[in-house]
């Protein structure tokens, strides 16, 4: 158990019998009144975001997430299947469970596969991933009037903008949670 004062940033907490991950949370004092916590929170199992707020020194129970780091191997229909590279067990994903974060991962890259008391909830994956640019449309010559960005297709098969410079072929970095381009690598 915690209170609400001790609420940081990535903590899990369990409320009503759901699974919280706290985003933001900011401690408030008025002038007038007892203290309160405002916090931003994400369903673990849904995915929805909602905001809370709590009283000051609320107790809550915490949530022990358990964090395996899996390679994935292929995808079977409508399931993903991971492997742990240490005991070689593994086990399968419902694609829908993990959709957003499919369009970054590749054959044998690595995440952590999140869990609470054995259930999958989903995976993490790295802030910034590269992947490899299978195409590319031609730079038109003379397009800078407005952003000067072009439409291009990774590896994964996702869509996104790039700059004029990059070309098929390349290596790209991506933001995962934008989904936006970051660097040539």
């Amino acid at each position: 158990m915690i209170t609400t004062n001790d609420f940081k940033t990535g903590v899990t907490i369990q409320s009503d019998g759901i699974l919280w991950l706290v985003i933001e949370f900011q401690h408030v004092k008025p002038g007038k009144g007892p203290a309160f916590v405002r916090s931003k929170l994400r369903n673990l199992r849904s995915g929805a975001v909602v905001d809370k707020t709590w009283r000051a020194g609320e107790k809550v129970a915490t949530a022990h997430i358990d964090k395996d780091k899996m390679a994935y191997l292929y995808e079977m229909g409508d399931i993903c299947v991971f492997m742990n590279n240490e005991s070689f067990e593994q086990i399968e994903i419902p694609k829908k469970t993990i959709k957003k974060q499919l369009n970054f991962i590749v054959e044998e890259f690595e995440v952590n596969v999140i869990s609470f008391e054995g259930e999958i909830l989903g995976v993490d994956i790295p802030e910034k991933v590269t992947l490899k640019v299978t195409q590319a449309d031609p730079a038109v010559k003379g397009n800078t009037a407005t952003t000067a960005t072009k439409d291009c297709i990774v590896e994964t098969g996702f869509k996104l903008q790039v700059p004029l410079f990059v070309n098929e072929g390349d290596s790209i970095v991506i933001n995962t949670s934008t989904g936006k381009y970051d660097t040539r690598a």
